[in-house]
């Protein structure tokens, strides 16, 4: 079955060998169209010769008593214009043969197949006779006719043509090899493009294509290079953008955390306050009030321990004093006490995390903080685990990568855990650290989740972040 996605190099190659072959075959009926003419006006020569011969002798027999005696005579045309398979005649004027000379019969072991000279046959009739009148004295006495053997043209038109098609067995598989060669050294650059496109799909910006000979080719490398160029700066600008909005969005957590913890919280302070001194003068004068005041102290108790919960999760801890991993740590460890043995949070450690900038970490941690959320109270999950990894570089060209894996036995097709604002929003965080997040399916059943930030060695201080924090 043909392929239709088959190499540009073969299906051009194919193309040139049909249109060389229908060129072959043009030149092959050019040929064979121009040996029937040159046969046809050989003949008529010959024919002409002969007529005018046989009427120069029968005007000098007229001079003599027998006009008859000698006549026809064409010996002297028939010895200078005979060939194999030719024929030369004097017909009488009533039909009648009276003279014919023919070239002997052609060589039965170079006869053409039956279907070409039925073909050739059909086409040019090879049989035809020329013929010219012979005249005496206004009269027309007989006349003059020529002809060729059809078995000795087909045989002849066989031979051009199989001379043809030797050549074009040659010559066109050397062509289509030619061609192909050139193809193939014209479309080289291709390969240059097709590594550059796959640089970019990867998202690596900083691929180019060098000059090409091509017109079209280096059309195709100014586009491409300016496209990347352009996809470098518009992401530059995403990541500023992103980077503005995420510090933006976390100094109105930290302005919302102080307004709740400097008015909200004050006032439930208060309220207990007030319900300590209401139960001391209720214990006094109205011992039936002490329920009531209990139950207004409880309350401000229960709401203070949930404006604390809010506060931690709106302020997280100094990330910088306390350093990543023991933050992390912390936020395990409180989800541990929380959930009460359900879900069950893991986290595991390899590396050193203390010299990264606090930019670096604060988004970090609020990676993991989101993904926790989302795998505690979206998916269902009764068993997270998170580990955390610095991936040295393999060659000294290479960067080093922050790895960050988070995996649950969650509800895998739960939409607020796979396309939610949670999800979104860590998206925004890892695309402004210049880093990639990539989720799937786990292989306990539940969501796997995939973060790797880049970093680069710096002399002085072990690692920096490739991000302007």
């Amino acid at each position: 079955m043909w392929n239709h996605r088959s190499d540009l190099k073969v299906r051009l190659t194919l193309r040139v060998a049909a249109v060389s072959a229908l060129c072959f075959a043009a030149i092959s009926a050019y040929f064979l169209i121009d040996a029937d003419r040159s046969v046809r006006a050989r003949i008529n020569a010959i024919a002409e010769v002969a007529a005018k011969t046989l009427e120069l002798q029968q005007n000098k027999l007229q001079w003599v008593n027998n006009p008859r005696s000698g006549f026809p005579d064409l010996d002297n045309v028939a010895t200078a214009v005979i060939t194999p398979g030719l024929c030369l005649a004097f017909r009488a004027s009533d039909g009648d043969i009276r003279q014919r000379f023919c070239g002997g019969a052609p060589n039965e072991n170079s006869a053409p197949p039956q279907i070409f000279a039925a073909f050739y046959r059909s086409l040019f009739d090879p049989g035809r006779e020329a013929t010219r009148p012979v005249m005496s004295r206004g009269t027309t006495v007989g006349e003059a006719v020529v002809w060729v053997d059809p078995a000795v043209l087909t045989a002849e038109a066989w031979h051009e043509a199989g001379r043809l098609m030797t050549v074009l067995a040659i010559a066109l598989p050397l062509l289509c090899a030619l061609v192909y060669a050139a193809l193939a050294r014209a479309l080289r650059p291709t390969r240059l493009i097709r590594s550059g496109l796959e640089r970019i799909a990867a998202g690596d910006l900083t691929a180019r294509l060098p000059p090409f000979d091509l017109a079209e080719l280096s059309t195709i490398r100014d586009v491409f290079n300016h496209l990347a160029e352009s996809l470098g700066t518009a992401l530059a600008e995403r990541s500023e953008l992103t980077r503005r909005l995420i510090a933006l969005q976390d100094e109105e957590r930290r302005h919302l955390a102080r307004e709740l913890h400097d008015e909200f919280g004050q006032s439930l302070t208060a309220i207990r306050a007030l319900a300590a001194s209401a139960r001391r003068t209720a214990g006094q004068d109205c011992p039936a009030m002490l329920a009531e005041c209990d139950g207004i102290a409880r309350i401000a108790t229960d709401m203070m321990e949930t404006l604390r919960g809010a506060l931690f999760r709106l302020r997280p801890p100094d990330v910088q004093e306390l350093g990543l991993a023991a933050s992390l740590e912390g936020l395990v460890a409180g989800w541990n006490g929380r959930s009460r043995g359900r879900p069950r949070f893991e986290i595991a450690f390899s590396g050193m995390f203390e010299n990264l900038p606090a930019a670096v970490s604060a988004n970090l941690y609020r990676i993991v903080q989101e993904a926790l959320t989302n795998a505690a109270k979206h998916a269902g999950a009764t068993r997270v685990v998170l580990r955390l990894g610095m991936r040295e570089a393999e060659a000294p060209s290479d960067d080093a990568a922050i790895e960050l894996d988070i995996e649950d036995d969650g509800r895998l097709s739960d939409p607020a855990v796979k396309s939610g604002m949670g999800l979104l929003g860590m998206r925004e965080r890892v695309a402004a650290l210049g880093g990639r997040l990539s989720s799937e399916a786990g292989q306990n059943g539940g969501f796997a989740l995939r973060v790797v930030i880049p970093v680069v060695r710096s002399r002085q201080h072990g690692v920096a972040l490739e991000y302007a924090a």
